[in-house]
């Protein structure tokens, strides 16, 4: 019987739960799939590491490989971008229209095994009085300027990831009103925040949490070691985190627990860390973020135009070099001792040419050959003029615009102190961003100098070249005498072009004479730039000083906000044997928040596990822990004592996956043990209310570690399947089960490369 035949059945015989919407065929196993919290729009991982975005009836949007290993998901809260985590221990964000690579991140040095991204569900101060927080750049300067483009100008060249060329608008565009952060964590226990996904405010380890060091008999020894994240979720109102992640307990700390057997140190669990910081101080740090973010992004483009810049003259130059390298070759051939240059002042003073200067400039050059590198100088300096108006000064302009505001922000110290702004240090680079601005103007001019000397240069070449070959010259310009000496003696070999656009350490400061360094000086005195030596550094050079300045100043909110996250809460779960620990992607668990309306204001979170076979002698069991928080006063989190329960699945079942859905409902994926094995294959999904379970309150420490759920198994509780919905399915089923809370459906995938997608919330307004 299919899986149609067994509804058509069912309803035959009276209503069952969970109404069937598709069943369909996919091309290979699903490892992840997450719904999207706003669309009805499924994103799923194939075990051949590539990612499909389905709508709710199966027609598939788009689909991407990266060519790595993907180990973690995740969708923004608005539902417009997806958050990919790799082995490689880099995050990509990914447009949910067409899949568009828009960033490319790289916080961590393990694999991240573990994404949530979580908005601040309270309005802030600012949208409660009407009075929002607005940036008031678009009223002083037209829309960011983007990268710019050029044709063979690889996205590696620029430094950037294949594809990012033109999505930072995209990505600035697409900012939230409200602060949302993208927390990851990674298989050797770091922990990262980053607002809006793109700026980062804080890392902690759970190896080395500083306070969270505890001194045992005068030995300092760590919450856990060996730790490797499993899951991490960050509660609505952005007061604490939930960690639950794999790792052992400290040896010298076995008296702590029950004593047990030698390798019964290593398990689950469970963690809670205090980050209030990012409720108490929201608003301040969306204002700090925003203002960064778009600083980075345009920093970026500073970047590549410098890059684009650099080969678009490079490009130009190489095409005159190769042309004089065969001068540079009949010299020596003719045995003449003397160089390219001193053979054009020759001609130019001695008004006589040399055997190989006149060959060089009938046969090898020639008019044909002289237009070419005239055309491609000329066209190089007009795109990089082009680049610095368009893109180059417009960034630099509003990055000075943007680091002001961020300096006002500092000036209030009562407010912003704490998030890590800096008022000296933002003045610093406030002088960076102003003397940016005051090398790109120097550099237009410069430009226009050596492209002038360049023109006449190659003016008096073409004259030269129509006397040798006895032409009329009435058609061409005069050149300037004076101007071809000066070019011949001090830019002919050195080409200050490419000195101010390439940082590197084979290039000199700029020399700067010593009455304008006076000057400059006095200037300093009168209240001018602190900074009395920026004559002497190049354009590329500057902005490598203003890259570093600006990691300066956004390294101080990411210590301060990392200092101020602290761990509150530490359980130990369960123990796993360390001969044959399951990976952490084979774990079935759960984390949820949702609002009790029982207490006014008070959050229920609820963290729902499967507990293996061999643990402390149990066998097809899963845990269940819930707390009550509350906010007090719209800023302190108040907390209450945890609960917990160990929920007995009957023999005939074995829990394959489960879920948390709204209002503390659990749902959970069973198959049928087989008692003979010509029997058919038959599965079920359940759903139950956790809240009507009888909870034994239970107590956290960070100083106390046993394993707490060994003194529940005397109190399990069996699991009635007729207490909640059941829904059967004649299908074997695997992992994982994805479960929309906000969109009311369910995706289960069946071991024979189908996917069944369940409405959940059809008969929601029936009593359970």
């Amino acid at each position: 019987m299919d899986q149609f035949e067994e509804d058509a059945t069912s309803r035959g015989a009276g209503a069952v739960p969970f109404q069937l919407q598709l069943d369909k065929p996919i091309p290979s196993q699903i490892i992840i799939a997450e719904w999207n919290p706003e669309k009805d729009l499924l994103a799923m991982v194939s075990e051949d590491f590539r990612i499909f975005l389905h709508r709710f009836n199966w027609q598939r949007l788009w689909t991407l490989s990266p060519g790595k290993c993907i180990t973690s998901l995740c969708w923004r809260p608005d539902g417009k971008m997806i958050a990919v985590g790799f082995e490689d221990g880099s995050i990509a964000l990914h447009d949910v229209e067409n899949g568009k690579l828009l960033r490319s991140t790289r916080s961590h040095c393990a694999p991240v095994v573990c994404l949530n991204w979580e908005e601040d569900a309270q309005p802030s101060v600012e949208e409660s009085n009407a009075n929002p927080y607005e940036d008031r750049t678009s009223r002083f300067f037209p829309p960011a300027p983007r990268n710019p483009q050029m044709p063979g100008l690889g996205s590696g060249d620029a430094g950037l990831s294949d594809g990012l060329e033109d999505t930072f608008g995209e990505l600035s565009c697409s900012l939230h009103n409200r602060l949302n952060i993208l927390c990851s964590g990674d298989k050797s226990g770091d922990i990262c925040f980053s607002i809006f996904g793109i700026f980062p405010i804080g890392k902690i380890n759970i190896h080395n949490m500083g306070p969270d060091i505890l001194s045992m008999n005068g030995i300092s020894a760590p919450l856990l070691t060996d730790v490797s994240l499993h899951k991490l979720s960050l509660s609505r109102n952005l007061c604490q985190l939930t960690v639950l992640a794999l790792g052992h307990l400290p040896k010298d700390r076995s008296n702590d627990y029950v004593k047990q057997k030698k390798d019964c140190n290593f398990g689950m669990h469970f963690l809670r860390f205090d980050t209030s910081i990012f409720h108490m101080r929201r608003n301040e740090l969306y204002q700090v973020a925003l203002h960064a973010s778009s600083i980075e992004d345009l920093i970026g483009v500073v970047r590549v135009s410098l890059a684009v810049m650099n080969k678009q003259w490079s490009d130009a130059m190489s095409t005159f070099h190769e042309k004089l390298n065969s001068l540079s070759s009949l010299i020596v051939d003719h045995g003449l001792d003397s160089s390219p240059d001193e053979e054009f002042l020759s001609l130019l003073l001695g008004a006589r040419s040399s055997p190989p200067l006149h060959q060089f400039l009938v046969n090898s050059l020639g008019e044909v050959g002289l237009k070419r590198i005239t055309k491609a100088v000329d066209g190089a300096a007009k795109d990089i003029t082009v680049i610095i108006r368009e893109h180059l000064q417009p960034a630099a302009e509003v990055i000075g615009f943007r680091i002001g505001e961020l300096r006002g922000l500092s000036r209030w110290r009562s407010r912003y102190h704490n998030v890590g702004l800096d008022e000296k240090v933002i003045n610093n680079a406030a002088e960076k961003a102003a003397l940016l601005l005051v090398q790109v103007e120097r550099f237009l001019r410069v430009l226009a100098i050596v492209t002038h000397e360049l023109q006449n240069f190659f003016s008096w070449l073409m004259r030269c070249i129509k006397l040798l070959m006895s032409e009329s010259t009435t058609m061409i310009a005069q050149p300037d005498i004076e101007l071809i000496i000066t070019y011949l003696k001090f830019h002919f070999n050195w080409d200050p072009v490419k000195h101010f656009l390439e940082a590197s350490s084979l290039f000199h400061d700029v020399e700067v004479d010593v009455e304008t360094m006076e000057r400059v000086e006095e200037l300093k005195a009168f209240g001018g730039f602190m900074d009395s030596a920026f004559l002497s550094r190049t354009l590329a050079q500057e902005f490598a000083k203003l890259e570093d300045n600006f990691k300066e100043v956004f390294s101080m909110p990411f210590s301060a906000v990392s200092r101020r996250i602290r761990c509150e809460n530490f359980l130990p779960l369960y123990p796993i044997s360390s001969a044959s620990p399951a990976p952490p992607s084979n774990i079935s668990s759960a984390v949820s928040y949702c609002k009790d309306e029982k207490i006014d204001g008070s959050i229920v979170d609820y963290i729902c596990f499967k507990l293996p076979d061999d643990c402390l002698d149990m066998r097809n069991n899963i845990g269940i822990i819930r707390r009550f928080s509350s906010c007090s006063g719209g800023n302190e989190c108040v907390e209450s004592s945890f609960q917990a329960l160990i929920l007995r699945i009957p023999s005939e079942c074995k829990c394959v996956d489960l879920a948390l859905y709204k209002d503390g409902q659990v749902v959970l994926l069973l198959n049928e043990r087989m008692t003979r094995p010509e029997s058919m294959e038959n599965a079920s999904m359940m759903m139950f209310r956790a809240g009507t379970l009888p909870f034994t309150p239970i107590v956290t420490s960070t100083t106390h570690h046993r394993w707490k759920l060994q003194e529940l198994m005397a109190s399990a509780v069996v699991l009635d399947l007729g207490c909640g919905k059941l829904r059967k399915i004649s299908h074997h089923l695997s992992r994982p089960l994805a479960v929309s809370a906000s969109r009311g459906v369910a995706c289960v995938f069946a071991g024979r490369k189908r996917a069944l997608v369940y409405i959940l919330d059809e008969d929601e307004d029936e009593d359970d």
